[in-house]
């Protein structure tokens, strides 16, 4: 399977490469860079929505599932990426965002023109509760109740996310229907499978119970912290439409070409599991980012590797992640020294690792003033915390790929939709290409490297290491030994060997049985 042995680079297609100088990355630029993924070493690209959309929450607000939104270019652009992709060997996942629509998307329009509407019941209205407010205590992600009332039919509808995002009705299997033909439309055009986006929050309680309060919560934590979401998430139903999805996945697949789901799923590993056992390929483990780059220690990183190899059963692949578009970057959550250690990890873990432009160079999370804040998550919480405490949301992560020291980064000839990070000058792709011991260049050399079989199918078995030191076996005769520390650290090796890769590019040598490891150093070794 194709998808084992790959490293997929997702792509922010507002943030990539911008070539009509309106300052914001388009599909064209994803083909011209083309050949810099190609010399990375990725296998496939995974591209967040460019569909039409009004663009309230840049993309995620589909106003139409079929074409691209003229922000990005046209389907024929899309095309031309399509085939220039794979012609360079290079496989292109598309966003699937089957949990809800824009509010200006046809379907939603026609469903709220009256409670007789054909379409009414392709998403979720309800009456009002008895004083007249929301039907239920649901909480929306963006903050607020996950209810929007319309004045003109007099019920409320469901948002999980913003009220312009309104929930589809997966119960109704005409909805069903209508996004599995969006995904033949894309699969017919030659896409190679989808991240799947939210696919835990497909289906919600039959009965539309209050959600439980969370003992846990406290004041000053996220607002939707304040209840236990079981009747809002992973819900039974939800596996059924997973399986159903597969089926029209496997309707394209064949032998060399298989069409691959990934889902987006925050979930605890026993509810994670599930959905492999319901026919997605790749649920998204994102454990590393929540559990293990908050407390990077040896314990607790090998307790969350450990645990997701014993729970998985031998059909189940494994993936991990360290950075995406929601989440802080890579370097600002370590720092740049264990930014690579944490690099190394990704690459020689079992199971396929997802990357997120710009952190093959270390960038770090942009600086976002108050008056330039975009995401809407942000400018949600303005009213609550006042103008000159608007948090940057998830912008610092969503900043301009840094290509070159030129003006606005290579990205653009013009301002950007967000600024560039001031540190481009001396952090971009053409200064790293000719420094051979910059991340760049490390993350090439991992990728390659990552390419032997026993590190791509070999087992993984944790190896007793000193304090500060995580250290593991893949296969029969690697180990990966990384310093978590910026002390020097000795590790005794089963055996001797060669020393074939460090995170900082200066040494590849024979060793003994003791390895010394330098501050913040990864090395990987390849045992006699």
């Amino acid at each position: 399977m194709w998808w084992k042995e790959a490293v997929i680079y997702q792509v922010y297609p507002r943030s990539f490469q911008d070539t009509n100088g309106d300052g914001v990355a388009d599909v064209e630029g994803v083909r011209r860079r083309l050949p810099y993924l190609k010399s990375l070493g990725v296998d496939a690209i995974w591209l967040s929505p460019f569909y039409k959309s009004p663009m309230k929450d840049f993309g995620y607000d589909l106003a139409d599932y079929c074409d691209v939104d003229p922000i990005f270019g046209t389907l024929q652009d899309f095309d031309r990426l399509l085939e220039e992709a794979h012609a360079l060997g290079l496989r292109v996942l598309v966003d699937l965002v089957p949990n809800h629509t824009s509010s200006e998307h046809p379907w939603f329009l026609e469903s709220r023109a009256s409670r007789n509407s054909p379409k009414r019941d392709w998403y979720i209205w309800k009456d009002p509760a008895p004083d007249g407010g929301p039907p239920n205590n649901w909480q929306s992600f963006f903050g607020g109740p996950a209810w929007t009332l319309d004045e003109a039919t007099g019920q409320y509808y469901l948002h999980q996310f913003l009220p312009e995002q309104p929930d589809l009705n997966w119960r109704n299997p005409e909805v069903r229907e209508a996004l599995y033909e969006v995904m033949r439309f894309w699969l017919r055009r030659g896409v190679d499978g989808f991240r799947v986006d939210v696919l835990w929050l497909l289906a919600e309680d039959l009965l539309f119970k209050d959600e439980p309060g969370n003992p846990d919560w406290r004041p000053g934590m996220w607002d939707r912290g304040r209840h236990l979401h079981i009747f809002t998430e992973d819900q039974p139903e939800t596996y059924a439409y997973v399986r159903e999805m597969r089926q029209v996945l496997d309707e394209f697949s064949e032998p060399g070409r298989e069409r691959v789901m990934v889902g987006e799923i925050y979930l605890p590993y026993p509810q994670l599991l599930r959905y492999y056992q319901a026919g997605c390929h790749l649920p998204f483990n994102f454990h590393l980012i929540f559990r293990g780059l908050p407390d990077w220690r040896p314990e607790n990183l090998a307790r969350i590797v450990e645990e997701y190899e014993s729970l998985l059963t031998r059909w189940d692949w494994p993936n991990w992640v360290l950075g995406n578009h929601d989440q802080p970057r890579l370097a600002s959550r370590l720092g740049e020294a264990q930014a690579r250690v944490g690099a190394m990890l990704l690459f020689t873990l079992r199971g396929t690792p997802t990357w997120y432009y710009g952190d093959e160079i270390g960038m770090k999370n942009g600086e976002i003033p108050p008056e330039k804040v975009q995401d809407p998550a942000a400018l949600r919480q303005k009213d609550r915390l006042g103008e000159h405490q608007l948090p940057p949301g998830r912008d610092p992560e969503r900043t301009p790929m840094q290509w070159d020291d030129t003006p606005f980064a290579g990205f653009s000839t013009v301002e950007p939709w967000l600024p560039v990070n001031p540190d481009y000058k001396t952090r971009n792709v053409a200064a790293q290409e000719n420094d051979p011991r910059s991340m760049l260049h490390l993350v090439r050399r991992l990728i390659a490297l990552r390419k032997d079989p026993d590190l791509l199918y070999g087992a993984y078995r944790t190896y007793r290491a000193r304090e500060g030191v995580y250290a593991y076996l893949r296969g029969e005769g690697w180990l990966v030994a990384i310093n978590l520390t910026e002390k020097e650290k000795a590790l005794e090796l089963p055996r001797g060997g060669r020393v074939v890769l460090t995170t900082h590019l200066d040494r590849e040598e024979r060793v003994g049985e003791r390895l010394l490891l330098r501050p913040d150093e990864g090395v990987v070794v390849r045992l006699d």
